[in-house]
């Protein structure tokens, strides 16, 4: 997703939210995104987002790839995949088609992890003929009958 000390190709744009930094409203772009302060509204990216740990969301997030060191107070939606890192806090529903998660991450929401496009299969019924309970109760009743007699 995001490696270390690899210079960005002119082609590609990063857009980076440093620690001081706080927004608010509508945050779309085309790039990746780095964001180690505060953002308030609407997250959507069709590259990769990074959240570092002192960051504070109150967003909903859409994003191909997302790594989310941070707290995320809103929905969590990648394409492909979501790494929560061990002091990630997300209070919303997670969604991605590849979902890791560390050790101590809190999470408070609902999470769906897969692509969608494999279905589970369903079992197949038995198809084992009906057992006649009349039989086996009169069984069961002279079997008592018998037990409780002395001999």
């Amino acid at each position: 997703m995001f490696k270390e000390n690899q210079p960005l190709s002119a082609n590609e744009t990063d857009t980076i939210i440093g620690p001081s930094v706080k927004v608010e409203g509508d945050f779309i772009t085309e790039g990746n995104i780095i964001v180690e302060g505060t953002i308030c509204g609407t997250i959507k990216t069709a590259k990769n987002l990074k959240i570092g740990p002192q960051s504070k969301i109150f967003s909903n997030i859409w994003s191909e790839n997302a790594l989310v060191a941070g707290e995320v107070q809103g929905n969590i939606n990648c394409n492909n995949k979501l790494e929560l890192m061990a002091t990630a806090k997300v209070f919303g529903d997670l969604k991605a088609a590849v979902l890791i998660i560390a050790s101590g991450a809190v999470i408070n929401g609902k999470c769906q992890a897969g692509d969608g496009k494999a279905k589970a299969a369903k079992p197949e019924f038995s198809k084992q003929e009906k057992i006649e309970l009349k039989a086996a109760e009169n069984e069961a009743a002279v079997n008592l009958k018998t037990k409780n007699k002395k001999i």
